[in-house]
Parts: structure tokens; C-alpha cells; sequence
């Protein structure tokens, strides 16, 4: 009986992954308290201490699950599921304070050498084949952690930048409402497809919500556009007349004239006018605005 049992304990396990998932679930607590002290939790969970031991909990849990599941090496495996939001935040918080993707990484891979030194303190008897097994699958999981962990920060990074240059075409595409009835957008810079678009929806929002008889798009700060662009600017004054509104072109610099020409685009049936003054104007006589010059002394000459 006694042989039996030491011929047991000295043989190489057959699922070594299996092990490690029954290991992660007996050292559940302790786990969770050990992470709790690491920067990647200690540094999120600044509130409460017992907050990063919950979320190291939900942590050790998911990799258990993953481990039995004898996947260790598979990012994808459904274990990661509940864990990626959380996972993210952190991931997202740590970079929020300057932290680059390696160090990110680095801190990830230090909750590897708790659970190491867990795991070998419980394994006192085994021989150095089966130690190095579930040492190596129990590396291989939180290889596997860390990867995810990466892959779910970088996606979340992306989201973050997608939103923020959306909120930048955005406050870079301005609606002034000029008088009652007239709104204008002023661009300035470069315009791409992205951006067109944008000018496109806030425009047509801005005539709803101002029931603008008159928009007027100033492209003066324009330096060029391309045939994309082009046709979107097109778009836009068709889009705004569908809106019952009367959309006139200003600012049409001598390049973007010659690249109108070039494509062969019909303005014949677009309004346009020199500068913004002009379609201002423009705007207001049509809206039976009397319009008179400020004469030297204060009188008024028309």
C-alpha cells in the first residue's frame, strides 16, 4: 500500500492541466490575497483591498475553468469570457496612468510567481518530472493570461481611439448659426471621406434643429480636395435641399476649382459665392434682410 501510494505521488500526471485547475481551486483564497498585493490590482483597486481580492477571485476562477478544460494554451476557450471586461479595465487603467504594453505585460506575468510557489509547496514529494509538468502547464496558463489580456487592452485601445477621433471630426466640423434661418460650417484643413461624412450628419442635424432655411458651406481653409471628397460635398448640398433648405458653396479656392473642373463635377445647380460674407449676403437678402453699409460718422449709406 505504501509502495502504491509513493509510485503515485511520483509518476507524471496525466493531464497536468487538470491538476493545475484542482490546484487554482483549493488556493483559490490565497491566490486572491497574494494578487491583491501586486501593482496590477493594488494600483486599480485603490478604494478597497477587498475589491481587488474579489476580482482576484473571478481571476483565479476563470483560469481553474480553463485549466480543466485542459486548454490551457487557447485564448479563446470560454473561461476568458468573464474575465475580458474586467481584465480590460485594468489593462485600461494601468495604461490611463502612463504605463506602456510592456510593462503591462510585465505586470501580468508577475502573478505567475505567487501561483508558482503555491504550487511547488504543494507538490514536496513529487518527483521532479511531474513538478516541472504542472509547473510548465501552470507557465503556459498564465502565458495564455497575459495574452489575453493584451489582446482585450489593445481592442479596448482601439475602441478608445476610434471614439476620440470621431469626437475631434466632430468638434472639428463646427455648425455657427449665423442669423435666424442661416447655419454655416467653416472648414479648415484637410477633408477625407471620414470627415465629409461627418460634416454631412451634423449639417443636416443642425438644419432640423435650427429650421435653417440657408446652409452654407465654407471651404476657404481647405487647401484640396480629391474626386472622394468631391461628390461628398455634392452629396451634402443635395442631401440639405431633400431637408427643404438651400445650400450655398463658399470659399472655393482656385486648386479646388481646377479639380472640380478636372473631374468634370456639374455645379451648374450648386449655389456658390466668393467668401463667406458673400453667401451670408446672399442668404440674407434672400430671406428679405435689408442690408446697409456703415457710412464714416455713424450714418448709414445703403
Amino acid at each position: 500500500m505504501a509502495e502504491h501510494e509513493t509510485a503515485a505521488r511520483h509518476r507524471t500526471p496525466e493531464n497536468p492541466g487538470s491538476e493545475v485547475g484542482a490546484f487554482l481551486r483549493r488556493r483559490r483564497e490565497q491566490l486572491a490575497q497574494r494578487w491583491a498585493d501586486e501593482p496590477l490590482f493594488r494600483t486599480v483597486f485603490t478604494v478597497a483591498r477587498d475589491e481587488a481580492v474579489e476580482a482576484g477571485r473571478v481571476v483565479v476562477d476563470a483560469l481553474a475553468q480553463v485549466a480543466g478544460h485542459g486548454r490551457v494554451e487557447d485564448p479563446a476557450d470560454p473561461g476568458f469570457t468573464v474575465v475580458r471586461e474586467q481584465l480590460s479595465r485594468m489593462a485600461a487603467a494601468r495604461a490611463r496612468t502612463g504605463l506602456t504594453p510592456s510593462r503591462v505585460s510585465t505586470e501580468v506575468d508577475a502573478l505567475r510567481v505567487p501561483a508558482d510557489e503555491l504550487l511547488v509547496a504543494e507538490l514536496p514529494d513529487a518527483s521532479a518530472e511531474h513538478v516541472r509538468a504542472c509547473t510548465t502547464a501552470l507557465t503556459v496558463l498564465m502565458g495564455t493570461l497575459r495574452l489575453v489580456v493584451m489582446e482585450t487592452a489593445l481592442s479596448e485601445g482601439e475602441a478608445l481611439i476610434d471614439r476620440q477621433r470621431l469626437q475631434l471630426l466632430e468638434v472639428a466640423t463646427p455648425v455657427i448659426r449665423l442669423w435666424d434661418g442661416i447655419v454655416a460650417v467653416p472648414l479648415i484643413g484637410t477633408l477625407d471621406s471620414a470627415r465629409s461624412q461627418v460634416v454631412m450628419e451634423t449639417l443636416l442635424e443642425s438644419v432640423v434643429d435650427q429650421q435653417a432655411r440657408f446652409a452654407i458651406l465654407d471651404i476657404t481653409g481647405v487647401p484640396t480636395v480629391d474626386s472622394l471628397v468631391a461628390q461628398h460635398l455634392m452629396k451634402t448640398v443635395a442631401a440639405v435641399r431633400l431637408m427643404g433648405a438651400e445650400c450655398v458653396v463658399s470659399g472655393i479656392r482656385p486648386a479646388i476649382a481646377q479639380t472640380i473642373v478636372h473631374l468634370g463635377l456639374d455645379l451648374g445647380t450648386v449655389i456658390t459665392r466668393a467668401s463667406l460674407a458673400d453667401a451670408l449676403g446672399y442668404a440674407l437678402r434672400r430671406l428679405g434682410a435689408d442690408i446697409v453699409r456703415a457710412a464714416p460718422g455713424g450714418a448709414q449709406a445703403r
